[in-house]
């Protein structure tokens, strides 16, 4: 199946030592010394700090969903997995978004392997986003992929481009929710899908 979740980037990807010099030239620009002994080892660590942040770009989340699994004795009730953990960062200001996914579907004849919705949560999350697009897009995924009756996508995070800068408000948390299928067409299935992830509200 050809994939429309991996990012083509244009130009040739710089090195890894160009990469370390840009960390060098911000360094100086905030009014460092990069060549002070404290600093010295900084810009290597960044780089490598940022294959781990960023290592979503070098995968493709529909390969996670591949391997489904259809001896489930006709199992067709709604699976949730709450509570998945990632790390993010804002494509605004490359500041951290540190929160939880809660996802659902509900199957037509194929499961998958519970981990593998994880593995698609934190493939989104690795890169650059905002959460309305990372919400869209696990949801998105999910459902081109595995064809169930439905999808739903809830997603609470905080995002320390509004707690560190700006207007410095600490303590709040932002939520989005994306619903395909019978989970935007049923309300009683969509009503099942937020009690079970605990926001009911949201309803």
């Amino acid at each position: 199946m050809a994939s429309n979740w991996k990012v083509e980037m244009n130009g040739e990807k710089p090195t890894e030592e160009q990469a370390r010099d840009a960390v060098r030239t911000l360094l100086r620009w905030a009014g460092d010394d990069p060549e002070r002994e404290g600093l010295l080892d900084t810009p290597d660590r960044v780089v490598r700090a940022y294959g781990d942040w960023f290592g979503g770009y070098e995968q493709d989340p529909v390969d996670f969903l591949a391997r489904t699994f259809e001896e489930v004795e006709g199992y067709d009730e709604m699976i949730v997995l709450r509570d998945i953990t990632f790390e993010s960062h804002c494509e605004h200001h490359m500041a951290p978004i540190i929160g939880h996914a809660h996802v659902g579907y509900l199957p037509t004849n194929k499961v998958v392997g519970i981990s593998k919705l994880a593995r698609v949560v934190d493939a989104f999350a690795r890169r650059f986003q905002v959460q309305e697009k990372l919400t869209a897009q696990i949801a998105s995924c999910i459902q081109e992929v595995l064809k169930p009756k439905g999808v739903g996508v809830v997603i609470e995070a905080s995002h320390q481009c509004m707690s560190t800068r700006g207007v410095h408000k600490t303590g709040v948390s932002m939520v989005t929710s994306q619903m395909l299928g019978a989970f935007r067409d049923d309300a009683r299935t969509r009503a099942e899908f937020l009690t079970n992830v605990g926001r009911a509200r949201l309803g």
